[in-house]
């Protein structure tokens, strides 16, 4: 990040914060047999953690019961300078190993999913890419290579503690862009260029493939299953963010000051140039859903989003600096309805640090998201009614919310118990096992542990 602090402390989404929460526990499990203390002479760090997760839905969804997901990854990182004496380099690869199945898939059909670990099973690269540090005070930062941008754009850092896919990787990317944008478990070759403008302003700009698999259709993780596609043929995603960070990089507090309330604001754009579908018109200028189309959906050229994210820290104990209560926001759009599914996502929460006493290293936390469909689909569905009768409820907004307690049981285990409820789901599409019905409304519960190696 860049920043002297944060505003709250990260947490792993499953993957993201990875890194950061596997530092904080992974030491006192043990050195892997010698292995971890003769790559630290060369300066390089390898870090492994498995998330495992059991979540079930006692009532609503397609169907009810439960299912078993994990995620194994393994991160070596190299930093150049203890390693062969290059200044300001750190060299990054990471694989990652799904297994299990995915309950969101098998019984929900909701559109915001909730484990940001589940995907296809498959064992693959993740990223590959070389960061180097540029100028006086290191103000200039390029990383080039094969990178997954939910590690540091558009992130909450204290949204991460929770289960959901969209605390990480928001819901307009994530249904909007091709594959599901260049975020877990897929990356995409790019560059990014970050900024310190002025303490304490950053931004950070970046070009990256327009999709993480070769293929235009079908499954991106099933095309991309090793995760070494390297696509290059594709269009060209461009995101610029701008990020205020307080206290900033060397900010001094005087001896007659308590600490800084901590908060990070964060607001960008993006702009894929892929081609995207019209959500209700052919290329023929008939409805989609019209017996009269020919199927094939008229093609936009490009399609952008601008988002906005909040990190605030609002009170700090004077007798334990760890506990602190904490809220995050973040909210992202695209005025191009006709050509996306997705067109407005949301999310806000809080965390309470340090909640109960001698218990500094767990967070309770509690947060909602919405997202809204498109009009454009919406209207689709209005159509598939008029034209063939079908029960076909127009989709509107889907709504969810979370509750869970990550508890430090040792220096290496996590372990997180998590209720979410998910209202109207996929916007209120019927549900497939019953199409003269909605979807009913969702109660999930479950389990999830981290283990650092």
């Amino acid at each position: 990040m860049g920043n002297a602090a944060a505003a709250g402390d990260e947490s792993s989404n499953g993957v993201f914060g990875f890194l950061d929460n596997w530092k904080r526990s992974a030491n006192l499990l043990g050195n892997m047999w010698g292995l971890r203390s003769e790559l630290g002479k060369a300066g390089i760090v390898l870090a492994v953690q498995e998330t495992s997760e059991v979540f079930g839905n006692p009532s609503g969804g397609m169907r009810r019961g439960a299912d078993y997901d994990g995620l194994t990854v393994a991160v070596l990182q190299m930093n150049t300078q203890r390693a062969f004496g290059w200044y300001g380099g750190t060299f990054q690869v990471s694989m990652e190993q799904v297994h299990g199945r995915n309950l969101s898939a098998d019984n929900l059909d909701a559109y915001q999913t909730i484990s940001g670990i589940e995907a296809d099973r498959s064992t693959r690269l993740w990223e590959l890419w070389f960061d180097q540090k540029l100028l006086d005070q290191q103000k200039l930062d390029i990383k080039i290579g094969q990178q997954s941008l939910d590690q540091e754009w558009m992130v909450s850092s204290n949204a991460l503690v929770f289960a959901n896919t969209m605390f990480g990787w928001p819901m307009v990317p994530s249904a909007d862009l091709p594959g599901g944008g260049p975020a877990y478990p897929l990356s995409a070759l790019g560059v990014r260029g970050k900024y310190w403008l002025t303490t304490p302003l950053y931004v950070q700009a970046g070009i990256f493939s327009g999709s993480p698999a070769y293929n235009v259709s079908g499954d991106a993780q099933q095309s991309n299953r090793s995760g070494t596609s390297f696509v290059l043929n594709r269009g060209v995603m461009a995101i610029v963010e701008f990020q205020y960070v307080y206290p900033g990089l060397g900010a001094m507090v005087s001896p007659d000051e308590g600490e800084a309330l901590s908060r990070i604001y964060r607001i960008g754009g993006w702009y894929d140039s892929e081609p995207f579908s019209d959500q209700y018109w052919d290329n023929t200028g008939n409805a989609l859903a019209s017996p009269a189309s020919n199927g094939t959906a008229l093609t936009h050229r490009g399609a952008f989003s601008f988002y906005a994210v909040a990190d605030q820290m609002l009170w700090r104990s004077h007798v334990d600096p760890n506990r602190t209560f904490n809220v995050f926001g973040r909210a992202m759009g695209t005025p191009q309805a006709d050509r996306v599914p997705i067109d407005f996502s949301m999310n806000f929460g809080f965390t309470f640090k340090d909640p109960l006493p001698y218990r500094q290293d767990d967070t309770l936390g509690l947060a909602m998201g919405y997202t809204h469909v498109s009009s454009a689909l919406a209207n689709y569905d209005r159509a598939v009614r008029r034209y063939t009768g079908a029960y076909s409820p127009a989709q509107g907004g889907e709504s969810y919310m979370e509750l869970m307690y990550q508890c430090q049981m040792t220096g290496w285990l996590q372990l997180q118990p998590d209720f979410q409820y998910i209202f109207n789901p996929s916007g209120g599409v019927p549900n497939p096992l019953h199409p003269d019905r909605r979807i009913k409304d969702i109660a999930v519960i479950g389990l999830r542990s981290n283990i650092a190696f």
